[in-house]
């Protein structure tokens, strides 16, 4: 399915939703350039989980939690140099326990991800605008 964004609003708009349906275990994969809006689309997330903190990118902690209906945990890999390092942080704790994970730089450590995750490939159209996403998932 494809979603497309005009601004910033609708991208943490469509976050919300998927945030207010999501469930205990889903895995959400966010694929995205710099400054495409992942931080975005996981703020309007962590509303629609009824999260009332202030939700920014986990760069250099590499997962950051945070609790609603349902905990998040966001990841943002980016500077994780082998997927084994995953194991340090406990990943398996978070990616199969009760909350729901989101994880920015995926690709970084694809051999670990569940098949069952749910892949969102956000980008730019800078044809249709400098604020245009297509957001498929």
């Amino acid at each position: 399915m494809i979603f497309e964004s005009n601004s910033a609003e609708d991208t943490f708009a469509f976050g919300k939703k998927m945030g207010e349906a999501a469930k205990p275990g889903d895995i959400i994969c966010l694929d995205g350039d710099l400054g495409v809006g992942k931080t975005v689309f996981t703020q309007g997330f962590a509303e629609g989980l009824g999260i009332d903190d202030y939700v920014n990118s986990p760069t250099f902690t590499i997962v950051k939690e945070y609790y609603g209906r349902i905990p998040l945990y966001h990841f943002d890999v980016y500077r994780i140099g082998d997927p084994s390092e995953m194991e340090e942080i406990g990943y398996e704790d978070y990616f199969y326990g009760k909350g729901v994970s989101i994880i920015e730089w995926p690709e970084l450590i694809e051999e670990l991800i569940p098949e069952e995750a749910h892949w969102v490939r956000i980008k730019k159209d800078l044809d249709k605008g400098f604020d245009y996403r297509r957001i498929e998932y």
